[in-house]
């Protein structure tokens, strides 16, 4: 949940800043590359700070191999990803990298749905895991599409 209150959050302040007067955050895509960014601050942190690395490292579905390696990739690319979505002459590619780096981890969390016993942290119902999903893919698009000249 703090993740889409994030999301929230976030593009909201961004928001009420471009109402302001705050340029860079005049538009509804705009804010919410912002709100998008706090958010992927959010998750990227997560894979290099236990108890959460630990469990990110625990819904690597088996028969991927490194499943450490993988998750401080996922970390270090959702953090850039996030930095990219900041700096608007790569909002877009940061946008549809981190679309695409969502797919590609979707698999993760239907792993962990699926567990007998999951991490805590990482129990969550495969609907409601989807829902978050879409909404988080909904939008990077608006991002990366609400940019393009």
């Amino acid at each position: 949940m703090a993740v889409i209150v994030t999301l929230v959050l976030g593009t909201l302040a961004a928001r009420v800043l471009g109402s302001l007067g705050v340029d860079y955050v005049d538009s509804w895509p705009r804010a919410l590359a912002v709100g998008l960014a706090a958010m992927f601050v959010l998750t990227g942190v997560a894979h290099f700070v236990d108890p959460l690395r630990r469990d990110l490292i625990a819904i690597v579905p088996p028969g991927l191999p490194a499943p450490g390696v993988l998750v401080t990739a996922t970390g270090v690319l959702e953090l850039v990803g996030a930095a990219g979505l900041l700096y608007p002459p790569t909002r877009v590619a940061a946008a549809v990298g981190l679309f695409a780096l969502m797919i590609a981890m979707f698999p993760a969390n239907v792993y962990a749905a699926r567990m007998p016993d999951p991490p805590a942290s990482m129990s969550t119902r495969l609907g409601w895991r989807t829902a978050e999903q879409l909404l988080f893919l909904g939008a990077a698009a608006v991002v990366g599409l609400g940019h393009v000249q």
